[in-house]
């Protein structure tokens, strides 16, 4: 009996021994915890990396921010042109590279763009082509020599549809932003009003006194600034009635869409001419709220623009001075070795950051080839002058991209970037497509293209302060509310931290 009674007592401590340790094992042994939303959209997309038609499917539905480098006449497609042009009444030549043009339509080497699809399809499809970088091929009869002439030649091609549709691409820009689960764009909008003040100065001499050329065009500001606003007012109102944002079905997503404009110079015009355009482009973003910035636009490698570059940076630096506030978005950089002579690839970016004081870098493509570059990329990252990246503009007007594309120094150097689309109807592209090249030719994971998106919102030129480190809204409440309420920055920051929560959840 006592040993009966000993030798259970031995098995009970044996039990107890085991019931200690399976516990003391429990937590080692239990099912890890499951991934959290994030991890399991980054296991979907690197799923979706082996097939480049589900990766689209993934990356079109991907909350994108913003698109900060976006030139409003750029963003239409060709088709969508022709289509006001047929509604205008306007003509289309007949050259080899077909153009839009004021009728009368009856001439010789002219057609009417009205029912031209039916009446001459190959003429059309010709001018689809001619329109943009549709189907373009630099060995054929009447192709341009490059992708880089292509490019900036089809502006010209449809020039004469844009000066009566600002309503219609006010309207484009926000369906094709929603389209790509785009929340903001920043566009490069010159107004017709503006060219009241810049008409004063046509023919005039220039002498390269800043001080007595902005005090020409002063007294004209207030008018300019009231003319601009009439006229912005009126489009915007004519694109929301496009939209059907004030009735019961309106086009999905796209009245939801904000826009910011910027102003712009064009650098390939005389110096007094770009002088006043600069001017009416720093007075329209310190009068009216709703642009956002100042840009110079055209091609960099133009001669005037390469002789030019270093005043217009002073240009641009004086009127900085006299409008602090104005944010400024440049293009820089747009260049590439064999295009333009090495010395004019090594100082273009320094100068729009240290001289006319750039908050954002358009392009910055040549970085590798500036003076002192590291020091250069330093000041970047410690500033915070992000680099609007447009991979296809990039590969199209240049012929960089893959390895060759800098988007890797910048990220390397701590520079934020973020991916944007240029002219997205000339290249015949979307934004979806500029996630899609980062994923497949520069390695960008979810994580990465994530960070971009959230960066897209933190660098654009949105009015108010950042929800980053805002402790207002630590926790929702009251405080939060009061705080998005006064802050649109944040406001469109908070809608898309909703917006990926939605978007993971689905993973």
């Amino acid at each position: 009996m006592r040993a009966r009674m000993k030798l259970l007592a031995s098995g009970l401590a044996m039990a107890a021994g085991l019931l200690t340790l399976s516990s003391a094992l429990a937590p080692a042994l239990a099912a890890p915890p499951a991934p959290s939303a994030e991890a399991r959209a980054s296991a979907a997309f690197d799923a979706a990396l082996k097939n480049r038609a589900a990766l689209r499917l993934f990356l079109q539905a991907m909350p994108k921010g913003g698109d900060l480098h976006n030139h409003l006449s750029g963003t239409p497609y060709a088709e969508d042109f022709l289509a006001w042009a047929d509604a205008d009444g306007l003509c289309v030549t007949t050259d080899v590279q077909p153009a839009l043009a004021s009728g009368p339509c009856d001439a010789p080497g002219r057609k009417p763009a009205r029912g031209l699809a039916k009446a001459d399809p190959a003429l059309y499809a010709r001018a689809l082509n001619s329109l943009s970088m549709l189907n373009y091929n630099p060995g054929a009869d009447g192709a341009q020599a490059s992708g880089h002439d292509q490019f900036f030649s089809t502006f010209g091609r449809f020039g004469a549809v844009t000066e009566s549709n600002l309503p219609a691409m006010l309207a484009v820009v926000r369906e094709y932003a929603a389209g790509d689960h785009v929340g903001y764009v920043e566009t490069s909008v010159n107004p017709g009003a503006i060219y009241d003040l810049v008409n004063k100065v046509r023919g005039s001499a220039w002498d390269g006194d800043f001080d007595k050329a902005f005090a020409a065009l002063e007294p004209g500001i207030p008018d300019l600034v009231a003319k601009v606003r009439a006229e912005m007012d009126a489009a915007e109102v004519e694109s929301d009635r496009r939209l059907g944002c004030q009735t019961q079905k309106p086009r999905q997503g796209a009245c939801a869409v904000a826009l910011g404009y910027q102003a712009f110079a064009v650098r390939i015009l005389p110096p007094q001419v770009v002088f006043a355009q600069l001017t009416a482009a720093f007075a329209l973003a310190d009068g009216d709220p709703r642009f956002v910035g100042v840009n110079i636009v055209a091609p960099e490698d133009n001669p005037t623009s390469l002789a030019d570059y270093r005043l217009h940076m002073r240009m641009l630096g004086y009127l900085h001075a006299r409008y602090p506030k104005v944010k400024l978005s440049l293009h820089a950089g747009e260049l590439t070795l064999g295009l333009v002579p090495p010395r004019d690839l090594s100082f273009h970016i320094r100068e729009a950051v240290e001289v006319a004081g750039a908050a954002r870098i358009g392009h910055g493509v040549d970085i590798a080839h500036e003076a002192e570059a590291r020091e250069l990329l330093k000041r970047m990252a410690r500033d915070k002058v992000a680099v609007e990246i447009n991979l296809t503009s990039n590969d199209v007007i240049l012929g960089v991209k893959g390895a060759d594309h800098p988007l890797h120094l910048y990220r390397k150097a701590g520079v934020p970037v973020v991916l944007s689309t240029d002219d997205e109807g000339v290249s015949r592209i979307d934004l979806t497509n500029e996630y899609l090249r980062a994923a497949t030719e520069q390695g960008l994971t979810y994580r990465d293209l994530k960070a971009i998106a959230r960066d897209s919102l933190e660098y654009a030129f949105v009015p108010g302060k950042s929800l980053r480190g805002a402790t207002e809204c630590a926790k929702p409440g009251k405080a939060c509310e009061a705080f998005l309420g006064a802050n649109p920055k944040a406001q469109l920051q908070w809608k898309l931290e909703r917006d990926f929560e939605a978007f993971e959840a689905a993973h």
